[in-house]
């Protein structure tokens, strides 16, 4: 059965003590694995070692928000994959909408960070999805396989799980829009489906995760859908209540399948 991640992207938010603070605050409310489901964090680049060091001995895992896709060299201000795996990190988010939209980030580019994550052991957390425009004009599906394709073509040979994918309708993050869990379940289908293309056993053991405005209220019925395996969560994982409510969500719905 295909493993469930609750990932919290804290984007550039946080200092020292609020990090402190949430994360004793997340240890006390998930003391203990549950079956099935993964919990991790990605802080600021700036906060990662500390983040380590505090959840050391938890089940709290540790994700960066970003990777280079080069090793080393002369390359201002990237941090390379060997970097991140020196420090203790597990997870690099990569290709988020806000890294594609704002720093122009592109298919083939998120291609390239995704195959040096996955050859220097790091478990990448993948983002694909489609602006509200795109949505409009009924171009969901062309979007995600031009996304998709990019990614399948970086790393043709990835074991079945190695990678994540998450999904991320752009118009439903930190706007409070949801898509239903019967929207994003169909979208989902489609990514698994066409991912099959690597396979069938990769399409059926990929972790692919809903990213757009999870909370706790919403979590259980999103992750309840055959195709959701979790979230990436962003503002509710700055919220102690908040991410132990999407954690226990995805629990319970896992226990179900």
């Amino acid at each position: 059965m295909r493993k469930t991640y609750v990932i919290g992207n804290w984007k550039m938010n946080g200092n020292k003590a609020a990090n402190k603070a949430l994360l004793d605050g997340l240890k006390a409310g998930v003391p203990a694995a549950k079956a099935g489901v993964a919990i991790a964090v990605c802080p600021p680049f700036a906060y990662l070692e500390s983040v380590i060091a505090e959840t050391a001995g938890s089940v709290i895992g540790v994700g960066a928000q970003d990777v280079s896709e080069y090793d080393k060299g002369a390359y201002t201000g990237e941090v390379s994959v060997s970097m991140l795996k020196d420090v203790g990190v597990t997870y690099a988010v990569i290709g988020h909408s806000e890294r594609r939209a704002l720093f122009g980030e592109t298919d083939e580019w998120v291609g390239k960070k995704t195959a040096a994550a996955l050859a220097g052991g790091l478990v990448p957390v993948v983002c694909v999805g489609e602006t509200e425009a795109e949505r409009v004009g009924n171009q969901t599906e062309a979007v995600l396989a031009k996304q998709l394709d990019a990614i399948l073509a970086a790393v043709p040979n990835a074991a079945p799980g190695a990678i994540v994918i998450a999904y991320e309708p752009v118009w439903a993050i930190g706007t409070g829009k949801t898509a239903t869990p019967e929207m994003a379940q169909e979208t989902h289908a489609f990514i698994r489906n066409y991912i099959k293309k690597a396979g069938d056993a990769f399409a059926a053991e990929t972790a692919i995760l809903y990213g757009g405005s999870v909370k706790a209220s919403n979590a259980l019925g999103l992750f309840a859908m055959p195709d959701i395996d979790g979230g990436l969560v962003g503002g509710a994982s700055l919220i102690v209540e908040e991410f132990v409510g999407v954690y226990n969500g995805a629990a319970e719905a896992f226990a179900k399948r």
